[in-house]
Order: structure tokens, then C-alpha cells, then sequence
């Protein structure tokens, strides 16, 4: 049988020598921390009606806010890994809890749209400083390949539960305070998660960190938030024919092709593209990529669907996106022990392709689609989405504990990564099917002006409609947004079944992420 993982020893000492209980303190101090980091992201798109309101941003300012996190983040993530390998991966973590603590603490200053996007931007420093990092002390903390992967499992189902309960949390602060507390509600937090962490965690790093690549460090950082960047811009204007957009591409791809050829030729690089070689740990970054890009399009789509469509409260809608989150959870701690009788390529492949069947099934119904369809599917997305814990073990398994930072900045940008070009590609197509059929033929009593204001997205068509006292604008609008959604999610389920049979052709048959290679 191949196998592909690790040696149960480690040369920072981090993991051999704690107790059973101190291993399992720490992954739920480490799956916690992300648990926060998940939260927010998810509070943010609650809470953005209640704040637009208050602070009046322009739609410029709004785009910001809602993209200058995932820019800082999808720069820095490299950079901030690398560093916490040679500064101290605890360290860094703490630093990562106080700066994300704080940053939200300021919202209480922030006063203006301009203030609001300067705290989004300290968050996404210090959710760069949190992410990669709790990937690479579990690696460091779990030895044990089968521990880890369970370890990892955990890690996975919190992260899917984070997303899922952001909007219930999101609801019921906003039922009571301001669009703040969405904010706030992170302090407090933070504070637990550092003095947890100093009580727990052992500290991990690079036995032998060699110098500190500052020209790499900048040349990543300029080139992600410049890949990033075009892409959302793309996604805003709908078109290809953005030049500023491809003048931003053609710049990230320049600078990141040199940082990798940096790489390459230093003996202590940034980012070791060494780690590429690995089958496995291609397949891994492959299907957090892969997945991600099918999954979240759809999924916010759907969390629109259930609240403008069906005519849930933010509240509400979050309870009914619940069967994604308990199918990750639970398939997320079976993932190991399932992966032990059936392999790791089957459990990945597998549950990629489970979770492209339930996006497709939201595509099935000419008439409209049920909510008990919808269950269904989140079922079996969750089901996929758990999966993706072993793509995780097989990332991190087969790489050196020096290389940790490496491999966890990796798959963090890979998921990323793929949010962000699932939400600009797939989001942008849904967006043209919307308007499509919206003005396909007008409407008995609505005037074509008001049907192209309508058309720019579904939250403007029902505000129109109420105000007009229109039902007819609202049902077609309803109907389009509907119709757009089902052909989204079978664009984004053909793809996931597409990933699955990559990572099932990629990856070594009998690769076990939970042995010991002797």
C-alpha cells in the first residue's frame, strides 16, 4: 500500500511529549479560533443593510467593505506563514488574536465608510496571522497521522459550522443592537482564545528558519492582491472589456510568475514549490480550490434566495441553512476512520462528487423549487463539504513539519482563492441570467425604466416593487432570481463533479493519510 505521511517525530519538539488531553485542548482552542474567523465572515453580509442605512456608503465604499478583507488576507497569507515559521507559530497566532480583537474593538470609532474598510482591513491582517497558522500548529501538535486526521476533521466540521451559524448570530445581534455588535461581538472572544492559548499551546516553529525574504515577502503580497483585485473587478463590471481589470491580471500574473521563479532558485524560499511534486498534496489544494469555486456562488446565492425570495428573516434563513452545516459536521468526523477502510482518494473524490449531485439537484423543478429539495441538497453539499477534511490531512500529512507554514498558507489560499472566483464567475452569471430573464418582455404596468432599476439586482426589483405597490414586478423579479439560481447551481454542480474526477485521477491508489510511513 502506498502511504504517504509523516514520521511521528518533530524537530521543534511541539508535538511528542504532550499528554492526550493537552493534544485535544489544543485542537478545540485552534478549531475555536477559526470557528470566530468563519463567524465573521459570514455576520458581515447581515449586517451589511443595517450599516449601509447608518453610514450612507457609496457603492464604491460598500464594494470595499465587503472586498478589502478577502484582499489583505489573500495577500498576506503567505507572508504571515512564513513568518510565524520562523518567528513562532504560537506567537503569531496570539499577535493575530489581539490584532483581529482589536481591530474590531475600533468599530466603536468608526464613523464614516472610510473608518469601517481601515477595520476590515486590520481584520483581514489579522485573519491572515490566524488561518494558516492553525493549520500548521495541528500539524505540529498531531504526530500521529490518524490523530491528526481526526484533528483535522474537527477543524473542518468547525469551519463549516462557523459559515453556517454567522447569519442565525448575525440576526439575532441585529434584532437587538446596531450593525456594531456584529463587530464587538469579537472581542470578547479574542480575549478567551488568548489567554486560552497561552495557557495550552505549545509553541511550534522552523528548526533552522534561514533569512527572511523581504523582496518575496512584497512580490506575494502585490501579486495576490492584484490577482484578487481583477477578478472581483471583472465580476463588477460583468464584462471582459474592463481594462484597468486586465491591466491588473496581466500585472499579477508578471509578478507572481517571478516570485515563483524567486522560489525556486533560493534555498530557502518563501514559499517551497517543491510541495507541488506531492500527488497528494496537489489533489488536496486542487479540491479546496475546486470546491470552493463550485460551492460558494450558489450558497450565497441561496441565503439570498431564502430571505427575498421566500420571505424569511435573517434568522429564520440561517435555521434553514442548517442541514449543510450538521451534514459537514457529522461527515467531517467520519471522514478518518472512513478514509481508513475505503482510502483517502475515495473519500475525497467521493464526497466532492456527492456534494456536485446535491447542487445539481437544486437545478431539477421547472416550476420553482421547494425548500424540502433545497434541505436535501444541503444535505449531501454538507455531506461533500466534510470530505474536505482529508484533502486537508493529505495536504499536510506528506509535508515536514519545517514546511508547515508553507503547506498551510497554501491550502488557505486555495480556499480563498476559489471563493473569490466562484463568487465573481458563477455570481456574475447568475447576475446575467437574473437580468435576462427580468427584461426578457416587459411587465403589464411597470415602465422599462423602473424594470432596468430593477434588473441590477434582486434586493433593488423587491424594494422597487414595495414602494410601487407592484406583485407583478415581484413575481417575475422572484421567478428570475429563482431561474438563475437553479442554472447557477448546475453550473457549480458539473464542476464539482469535474473536480472529483481529477483528484480522483491525481491522486496515488492506496494513499493513506492516517498511517505511519516507515
Amino acid at each position: 500500500m502506498t502511504q504517504h505521511s509523516s514520521k511521528t517525530t518533530s524537530p521543534t519538539g511541539a508535538g511528542p511529549g504532550l499528554s492526550v488531553r493537552r493534544r485535544w485542548a489544543s485542537a478545540a482552542v485552534l478549531s475555536a479560533s477559526l470557528l470566530v474567523i468563519t463567524v465573521d465572515l459570514t455576520i458581515l453580509n447581515v449586517a451589511l443593510p443595517d450599516l449601509a442605512a447608518d453610514l450612507r456608503p457609496t457603492a464604491d465604499q460598500q464594494l470595499w467593505i465587503i472586498d478589502a478583507y478577502s484582499l489583505v488576507l489573500a495577500g498576506l497569507l503567505l507572508s504571515m506563514s512564513s513568518l510565524a515559521d520562523r518567528w513562532g507559530r504560537k506567537r503569531m497566532l496570539i499577535t493575530g488574536f489581539a490584532v483581529f480583537g482589536g481591530a474590531s474593538a475600533l468599530v466603536l470609532l468608526a464613523d464614516s465608510p472610510g473608518a469601517v474598510i481601515a477595520v476590515r482591513v486590520l481584520l483581514g491582517v489579522g485573519g491572515a496571522m490566524i488561518m494558516p497558522t492553525t493549520l500548521s500548529l495541528l500539524r505540529s501538535i498531531f504526530t500521529d497521522p490518524a490523530e491528526r486526521a481526526t484533528a483535522l476533521g474537527l477543524w473542518a466540521a468547525v469551519s463549516g459550522l462557523g459559515a453556517a451559524i454567522g447569519p442565525i448570530v448575525g440576526g439575532f445581534l441585529l434584532e437587538y443592537f446596531s450593525w456594531r455588535a456584529a463587530f464587538l461581538v469579537n472581542v470578547p472572544l479574542m480575549v478567551v482564545a488568548i489567554v486560552a492559548a497561552l495557557l495550552i499551546l505549545p509553541e511550534s516553529k522552523h528548526p533552522q528558519p534561514g533569512r527572511w525574504d523581504a523582496l518575496g515577502a512584497v512580490m506575494s503580497i502585490a501579486g495576490m492582491v492584484a490577482l484578487v483585485w481583477a477578478i472581483k473587478r471583472f465580476a463588477k463590471e460583468e464584462s471582459l472589456l474592463a481594462p484597468e481589470a486586465w491591466l491588473a491580471l496581466l500585472g499579477a500574473i508578471l509578478i507572481l510568475a517571478l516570485f515563483v521563479r524567486r522560489c525556486l532558485r533560493r534555498t530557502e524560499p518563501l514559499l517551497d514549490v517543491s510541495l507541488f511534486r506531492s500527488r497528494p498534496f496537489s489533489a488536496g489544494v486542487l479540491a479546496a480550490l475546486g470546491s470552493m469555486f463550485g460551492l460558494a456562488a450558489a450558497l450565497l446565492l441561496l441565503a439570498q434566495w431564502l430571505q427575498l425570495v421566500e420571505g424569511h428573516s435573517p434568522i429564520a434563513a440561517g435555521v434553514r441553512l442548517l442541514p449543510v452545516a450538521g451534514a459537514a459536521i457529522v461527515s467531517s468526523m467520519i471522514a478518518a476512520p472512513l478514509s481508513r477502510m475505503i482510502g483517502a482518494r475515495a473519500v475525497v473524490a467521493g464526497g466532492i462528487g456527492i456534494a456536485g449531485v446535491g447542487m445539481a439537484l437544486m437545478s431539477l423543478g421547472s416550476d420553482g423549487i421547494g425548500y424540502g429539495t433545497v434541505a436535501i441538497a444541503q444535505v449531501l453539499v454538507g455531506f461533500g463539504i466534510g470530505s474536505l477534511a482529508i484533502a486537508s490531512a493529505m495536504i499536510m500529512a506528506g509535508t515536514p513539519d519545517a514546511k508547515a507554514g508553507n503547506a498551510a498558507a497554501l491550502e488557505e489560499t486555495a480556499y480563498d482563492l476559489g471563493n473569490v472566483l466562484g463568487v465573481a464567475i458563477l455570481g456574475s452569471v447568475a447576475s446575467i441570467l437574473y437580468r435576462s430573464t427580468l427584461t426578457a418582455e416587459p411587465i403589464p404596468g411597470v415602465p422599462a425604466e423602473a424594470t432596468d432599476e430593477a434588473a441590477e439586482s434582486l434586493g433593488a426589483a423587491m424594494g422597487l416593487a414595495d414602494a410601487a405597490g407592484s406583485p407583478g414586478l415581484a413575481e417575475r423579479a422572484a421567478t428570475a432570481f429563482t431561474d438563475a439560481m437553479q442554472e447557477t447551481s448546475l453550473i457549480g454542480g458539473l464542476t464539482l463533479v469535474a473536480v472529483a474526477v481529477a483528484v480522483f485521477v491525481l491522486v496515488p491508489r492506496g494513499t493513506d493519510v492516517t498511517a505511519v510511513q516507515h
